[in-house]
């Protein structure tokens, strides 16, 4: 199994042979969830953001938004955010829900994913 160190070496690939985020809902890295249902799981981002910043990834391999993902699909995503959020402990103080699409956005990982943050008083700028 791999672990989380090598995260950061893995990030970049697009090839879905080789998604970080696949890997990680198959089980096949060794990484604590924090949610899982049939459709997507939810982990601890290795390099947070805010106190509490967690990922949400489809188990189903879509690369971004603009492959045009099962609408049931990005329900399960936002549902499981609501979810994460009552889990963390931050639905009542506020939360943010952040998806990045394509280079220009920051996206790294090539695997739809949403990250939450929260945990903290966040900034209103967005850049």
């Amino acid at each position: 199994m791999t672990d989380m160190k090598d995260m950061n070496d893995l990030k970049e690939m697009k090839d879905v042979n080789d998604c970080i985020f696949c890997n990680i809902a198959s089980g096949e890295m060794d990484v604590p969830l924090v949610y899982e249902d049939e459709l997507v799981v939810a982990f601890d981002d290795v390099s947070p953001q805010a106190p509490v910043h967690t990922l949400i990834v489809p188990k189903q391999h879509v690369a971004s938004l603009n492959d045009d993902p099962d609408p049931a699909l990005l329900a399960a995503v936002f549902g499981a955010a609501r979810e994460v959020a009552r889990l963390k402990g931050i639905a009542d103080s506020g939360y943010r829900l952040v998806q990045n699409n394509g280079a220009d956005a920051g996206q790294t990982v090539h695997h739809l994913h949403v990250h939450v943050l929260g945990g903290a008083e966040l900034s209103v700028q967005m850049s």
